[in-house]
Parts: structure tokens; sequence; C-alpha cells
């Protein structure tokens, strides 16, 4: 075996492993790339939260909430349904004219009374003494005028004698003028006698034609002056007349024929002027008050037919009046029957009619329902083919009745629509619909 014996020199450092060891660098990502690598995670869970969160514009409602209905055609009767009631056809209401005590009551509330019948008598010491002023004074008036008028009178006549008498007086100096006048041109009358004659004459003549044109004028005077008293001595009678009325008005009296109802005045009591004492309803003629949805307004025509069904029987009705006061959402109308009326009938009692709006005529429909009175007809959520889903759509309806509604715009035949109440969904553009 052979041995081989190394050398070593002097100064060389001891041989180590130091020389063979070297840093190794670890290779990784930028400090930029995983930014962007983070901010694409916060990317992708942000649209995966909001793929699956709730839409603020839809809403998930359960199918069996919801009334769906179909769009088919059909035809579209118009009319009205109608709870009327009923009421006499003519109302006359008692009202105080003047004040009193209530003396004597002549009939009991409801009873029948004829045109003019006495129904109750009251007192008013007060009317009573102001009436006898009030006579006393206007007769002292109409006693004035009448003295005036006598004046009058005698003035004119005093005229016509004064006109008499001038017109006598000119006559007699006519004819002595005529007949003095052919002596004196022959020399048988002093020219001094004529001249006074023929002076005298002219001088009646005028006087005579003076007093006429005084006449004429007095007369004018005079004529416009007893018109006017006699205006007023007219006028006088009648408030005199007023008065008494008035004082008769204490006893008060039937203005019509009817059936007298609430009147309940008893003896003793006191009645201020204005006050409502009872009422006179037209025996036999009664008419229907129904209350219309202010929807109806521009639609409900005066002349317009309908039916009321009593007893087994159908009575036609025609619409009299139409009061557009909206009160409640709702206003009246007045039907009167155009021929018999039901029998047994009783006032205040109600019975349903329909109410012709318009002939029937073919149209798209729809189930009438509450929906109507959240939208107005401006729009419904109709579902999809799928049924999974009810989209909000615009539409345009038409006329209602109790049981469709008439499509105009915005629907097809077949489609299916939600027509139950949007309570709670509204607002809302699209459902999602849960079989839950």
């Amino acid at each position: 075996m052979s041995v081989i014996t190394m050398k070593s020199h002097e100064g060389d450092a001891p041989v180590t492993g130091g020389a063979m060891d070297r840093v190794v660098e670890k290779k990784g990502l930028s400090k930029q790339v995983k930014i962007g690598i983070g901010a694409a995670l916060l990317a992708i869970g942000a649209a995966g939260f909001y793929t699956m969160a709730p839409d603020a514009a839809s809403q998930t409602v359960a199918t069996s909430r919801l009334t769906i209905s179909e769009v088919r055609k059909g035809r579209f009767d118009d009319f009205l349904p109608l709870r009327a009631r009923v009421t006499p056809l003519v109302t006359v209401y008692l009202d105080a004219v003047e004040g009193g005590r209530v003396e004597k009551v002549m009939v009991e509330d409801g009873a029948m009374v004829q045109q003019g019948q006495l129904l109750a008598v009251l007192s008013n010491s007060d009317l009573q003494l102001n009436l006898l002023a009030r006579q006393t004074e206007v007769s002292r008036e109409i006693n004035s005028m009448r003295s005036q008028e006598l004046a009058l009178a005698q003035t004119r006549i005093q005229d016509e004698r004064s006109v008499i008498e001038a017109q006598l007086a000119a006559d007699k100096a006519r004819r002595q003028y005529e007949v003095q006048k052919p002596l004196a041109d022959k020399g048988f009358v002093a020219g001094k006698t004529f001249r006074d004659s023929e002076d005298e004459y002219r001088s009646n003549k005028e006087r005579a034609e003076v007093l006429r044109r005084a006449q004429a004028v007095n007369e004018r005077l005079q004529s416009s002056q007893l018109a006017q008293l006699r205006a007023s001595n007219a006028s006088l009678a009648g408030s005199l007349d007023i008065a008494r009325a008035t004082l008769d008005a204490l006893n008060l009296r039937a203005p019509v024929s009817g059936q007298l109802t609430a009147f309940s005045i008893q003896v003793g009591q006191s009645m201020n002027r204005g006050e409502r004492l009872g009422q006179i309803d037209s025996a036999g003629r009664n008419k229907l008050v129904a209350q219309v949805d202010e929807f109806y307004l521009g639609r409900v025509q005066p002349g317009q037919i309908a039916t009321a069904e009593w007893g087994g029987k159908t009575y036609q009705l025609k619409v009299a009046k139409i009061y557009p006061q909206v009160r409640n959402g709702t206003f009246e109308v007045d039907l009167g029957f155009t021929g018999a009326e039901p029998e047994q009938v009783q006032r205040g009692q109600t019975l349903q009619m329909r109410l012709t709006l318009g002939d029937p005529s073919p149209a798209l429909l729809i189930p009438n329902g509450a929906f109507y009175n959240e939208t107005g007809g401006a729009y419904v959520f109709v579902v999809a083919p799928g049924g999974g889903e009810a989209v909000k759509r615009p539409v345009r309806l038409g006329r209602r009745n109790a049981d469709f509604i008439e499509v105009l715009e915005g629907l097809e035949p077949g489609e299916r629509v939600i027509t139950s109440p949007y309570t709670g969904f509204a607002d809302k553009d699209r459902l999602d619909l849960s079989s839950e």
C-alpha cells in the first residue's frame, strides 16, 4: 500500500470549506404585483356581494299573497253598480218666519196634511204691538195723502172754473165788439166807446189763453204729484199687508200637501226666528239618491238610464240631477222613476241598482282589482312567461265596471298581471315571485 505524503507550504493558511459557501437570493412577486392581486380579489369579492345582495328596486313576494289575472278579449258592459237610498221626491221645510211661543199644536208628527191646513199656533206680543203701531202710522200717512189728493182735485176744479169764466167774459166782449163795429163805421157809436169795447174783448181773450196755459201746466204737475202720492199710498198699503202677513205667519200652515215629518214642537216651547220646525214630504212619490265615485264625475250625465231590483221586479229610472260637489271621494246623484214606483218601499231604505253609462262594446279586459286604487291605472306588474318574476309596466286603462277594466294600451291578450293590492311594493320596479 503506497502512502502519499502531502506537503504543506509555509505561510499558507489552513484550508477550510468556507470558500465553497455563497448567498443564494430567493426569487418572488414584487410589491406592486401583490397590491394589484389584492385589488383584483377585492373587486371580485365586491362584485360577488353585489350579485348576491338583493336589488333595491326589486322585492321578493310570495305568489300566495297575490292575485294574478289574465288579459283577454271580451265584451265590456259599460255600467256602474250603485247603492241608492229612497228619499221623498219633494221635501218642503217648515221654518219659523217669526219667533214666538207655541200656543197650540193641531197635528202630530207623521200625519198626512193638506195644503193650507193649520198645524200650530204661535204668539208674539212684541210683534202684535209693532203691528198696531205700524197700522196707526200707515193710516195717518194714508189720510195725509188723501187730503193732498183732495186739495189737488179742488185746485184742478178751480182752474177749470177760472178758464170757463175767462172764456165767458171773452165771448161777451167779442159779441159786444162785433155789434158795435158796423155801427161805429157808420158813426152811430162814439169812437171812445168802440175802442173800449175792442180793448176789453182783446184783454178777455188773452186772459182766457193765459189761464188755459196755466191750467195745462198745473194739470201736468198735478198729474205727476198725484201719481207719486198714489204710488206712496200703494207702498204703504203693501207694507201694512206685509205686517199683517207676518203676524198671520204665527199661524203655521202647511204650504203643500204631504206627510208631516220631524215635527216635534211642544206647547209652551219658545221658537226662534228661522228655526226648523219640521218638513213635509211628497206623498207616494219618491226618488233614489246615490253616492258615486269621483272617478265617474265626467261620465255621469242627466238623462242616463238606470235599473233597480225590488221584490223580484225591475224598475227603470233616469238621472234627474247631479251634484258636482265632491265630498269624501264621492258626489251625489238624484234618480227619478220613469214609470211605476216599487210598492211598500220605505223611505230611507237602500236599493241595489245599475247605472248604464254606455253601450256594450268589444274590448281588451283585465279583472277589476284593488290595484287600481293605488296606481290610478297608470301601471301594472306583468308576470313573466316563466312565472318567476313580475315587471312594472306603464299602461293606459279606460272604462271600468264592477267586474272588468278596459285596456287601451300597454298589454297584449294572454299576458298575466297582478290585480291584487300593491301595498308594500308599489315603489318597486321588479318582483321576484316565490312559491313559499
